[in-house]
């Protein structure tokens, strides 16, 4: 039986690394020091999204659909997602109004708070 990988030490939570390597057919082992992927230290619900959001081309509507959750909240994973993986976020200028539209037509916030995100995002 074969077990996932485990990346976190589970008494100081440190990034594990893989020091030995068995092949299944002929028993040959190689220890030394090896490296895994930055996706191997993802917790299963980031790579549960990373496999929506490829399912879906990057579409952030369309993973809201597949998940069920709204837009911030898809942007949040996303951005939780590419911190997680040590890319830092380059805060830019963008145009929310059909985020606050929506927003605010689901509920989620009401007519004065959209009146202040849109007046902030100018």
């Amino acid at each position: 039986m074969a077990y996932k990988i485990i990346t976190q030490c589970p008494v100081c939570s440190s990034k594990l690394t893989v020091t030995k390597l068995k092949c299944k057919k002929c028993d040959t082992v190689i220890e030394n020091e090896f490296e895994l992927s930055k996706f191997s230290y993802l917790t299963m619900e980031q790579l549960s999204f990373v496999e929506v959001f490829i399912k879906c081309r990057g579409n952030i509507k369309d993973v809201e659909k597949e998940l069920g959750i709204s837009y911030p909240t898809v942007r949040g994973k996303l951005e939780d997602l590419i911190a997680s993986l040590g890319y830092t976020q380059i805060k830019e200028k963008e145009d929310n109004s059909a985020d606050v539209i929506d927003r605010l037509e689901k509920g989620e916030i009401t007519a004065e708070q959209a009146l202040n995100l849109l007046k902030n995002s100018i």
